[in-house]
Order: structure tokens, then C-alpha cells, then sequence
């Protein structure tokens, strides 16, 4: 039933349906910081999106971490992963990229 709002429940006879979304909070480190201007950023993404579909987003936000998208290691609740993880709801990746030192 749906209230004069325009919220209610999903119309289930084939209509449009309603895409769930996860909210992931991405961590930037080293040089990424840098590029972006910013600690960390949350993102909405739907369910069932990879690490890779999050920084495809975050690249989107910040054009500028192209130039070390080749080289990112990505952990995803502390634990280095792949770009083919799932993320869920209130996860952290973190975009790590190498650090250099003497």
C-alpha cells in the first residue's frame, strides 16, 4: 500500500524495481590522500558491487587517482583483497598505494 508520500511497498506485478544499496566507506593512504584532498569518503554502490566497482566509482569522484590506479593495493576490513570481492554494507576499503622510503 502506498501512502500519499509516494513511499510504500515495491510493486510486485512487474514494475520498476527497487535497487538495494550498500554504503561502504573508502579509506584513502599516502599518495591517494594526496590526490584526493581527503582522508576517506562514503559511497553508495548496489548490492552485489566489487572492490573494483568502488574505486571505478571513486575514480569517477577523483579523475586524479588514475595515475596510480595501476599500482593501488586494496584491503577491505583490514585484509588485503581482489577487485572481485564483494563489498557489504558498512564496509572499509582502503586504496593503499606503494610507499616509497629511504
Amino acid at each position: 500500500m502506498e501512502g500519499e508520500d509516494g513511499f510504500g511497498s515495491a510493486d510486485r506485478s512487474g514494475g520498476e524495481k527497487v535497487e538495494e544499496l550498500v554504503h561502504i566507506k573508502a579509506l584513502f593512504f599516502a599518495r591517494a590522500r594526496d590526490l584526493t584532498g581527503m582522508n576517506d569518503v562514503l559511497l553508495e554502490v548496489p548490492s552485489g558491487s566489487t572492490t573494483k566497482d568502488c574505486l571505478d566509482k571513486i575514480v569517477g569522484k577523483f579523475p586524479r587517482l588514475e595515475e596510480i590506479l595501476g599500482c593501488v593495493v586494496l584491503a577491505l576490513n583490514e585484509d588485503y583483497t581482489t577487485e572481485t570481492t564483494i563489498v557489504k554494507d558498512k564496509d572499509e576499503l582502503a586504496i593503499i598505494p606503494p610507499i616509497s622510503g629511504g
